[in-house]
């Protein structure tokens, strides 16, 4: 792999920041929230790597000004958190995947996150594009890569799990050279499961290396109080039909004790963890155990499926991570995980007892959902037409 020697998967921490909240999308006003608060928070207890867009509004700006503060400079190196970006996605409508706009907007990201180089780099939305436009754009991130050197490895990113899937293929029969990562959201959930069934066996079989899992919350969809309403108003793609079914899983979890997104979020990253880990990675997990990047070649740790998860508030990422360190707490080797974490050696226990209520809890909103369980909406939307461009591409159908 020209420019890139460590396989991705052997450096990726599996839990990932995703920092789409620091946008209007999801609060009405992203500068209120406090993003610098939540950047430190997540250093402290352990997360190593923050995914962003220039699409996400001031979010890559916002993230590099937290990272550009005398308590990152004197705590932690460069070398020590993954930046994660994307090109492509201009705006809702607007896409532009030539060599130039790629080229231009990588200089913009490096200036805007204040860094020499970018971990990881996706194309934006694959399936709003076409395939020549792909090949176009990771062409150029390669050309980047190998010689500004400005890049590390190189991904794609989108919705429709058979795009994805087309495209790593193309990729690899095009160039010889496979992607190091194909990122999908909201496709591993309470309520859609695909990307296991369907996505794992494909992109494995195209050479990816990495497959993280973005939104378990279905973009905000499994919550009891249902979709985020921010400053862009209700942008979420899903119909009234799967919002009122996600409505009545909501109103058993509430029957039964329980909040909708506390089961979705655990539900989506533990069982990942494991379903996820032969495109998984073997980076530090954040399980509060001191973790060094020079030996996991030594230790060859078993790798876990990454996930995505993203937060507005530094009370929800402290309590993101509670779930996330009681599902380590719960593999084979947990009891130890706990110990050396600072935990108690009793919650491997806890943890595996949850693991079953919560599954428990899965089977019964999998029935509730009926024809909504592994649905997915249409993206793009029908008659969607890029405002770059006069043709509008076909619409991938909803599925049931």
């Amino acid at each position: 792999m020209p420019g890139t020697v460590t396989p991705l998967s052997s450096l990726l921490p599996p839990l990932i920041c995703g920092t789409a909240t620091f946008n209007s999308q999801y609060n009405l006003d992203p500068f209120a929230i406090d993003t610098t608060g939540i950047v430190h928070r997540a250093l402290s207890l352990g997360i190593r790597a923050f995914d962003t867009s220039p699409y996400y509004g001031p979010s890559e700006e916002l993230l590099g000004k937290a990272l550009d503060t005398p308590f990152v400079h004197d705590n932690f190196s460069r070398h020590d958190y993954f930046l994660l970006t994307k090109v492509g996605r201009i705006g809702s409508s607007e896409f532009d995947y030539s060599a130039s706009w790629v080229y231009h907007s990588i200089q913009r990201s490096l200036e805007r996150l204040r860094t020499d180089y970018l971990d990881l780099v996706y194309c934006h939305d694959v399936e709003f594009v076409s395939p020549t436009e792909v090949l176009t754009a990771v062409r150029e991130l390669r050309r980047i890569r190998n010689e500004e050197r400005t890049i590390k490895y190189v991904g794609i990113s989108g919705y429709p799990i058979a795009v994805l899937c087309e495209c790593a293929e193309l990729v690899l029969r095009e160039t010889g050279e496979p992607l190091d990562a194909v990122m999908s959201y909201a496709n591993f959930t309470l309520q859609n499961t695909l990307l296991s069934s369907e996505g794992v066996p494909r992109l494995k079989a195209a050479g990816v290396d990495v497959v993280p899992n973005a939104s378990p919350l279905g973009m905000g969809l499994l919550r009891r109080h249902g979709v985020a309403i921010g400053g862009q108003g209700d942008w979420h793609p899903a119909g009234k039909d799967l919002r009122a079914a996600v409505g009545e899983a909501s109103d058993f979890c509430d029957a039964n004790g329980e909040k909708l997104e506390v089961v979705a979020i655990r539900y989506a990253f533990e069982v990942w963890m494991r379903e996820g880990g032969e495109v998984g990675s073997r980076g530090d997990p954040a399980s509060g155990v001191p973790w060094k990047r020079e030996t996991i070649e030594e230790v060859g740790g078993r790798k876990l499926g990454v996930s995505v998860m993203g937060v507005s508030k530094i009370e929800e990422l402290d309590e993101t991570m509670r779930v996330w360190r009681s599902i380590l707490d719960g593999r084979e080797d947990g009891q130890q995980t706990a110990m050396e974490g600072g935990r108690q050696a009793s919650d491997h226990t806890w943890s595996l007892n949850r693991q079953r209520e919560v599954q428990e809890l899965a089977a019964s909103i999998r029935n509730i959902l009926g024809k909504y369980f592994d649905y997915t909406w249409a993206s793009p939307q029908p008659g969607f037409v890029d405002q770059r461009r006069t043709p509008a591409l076909p619409s991938t159908p909803a599925v049931e």
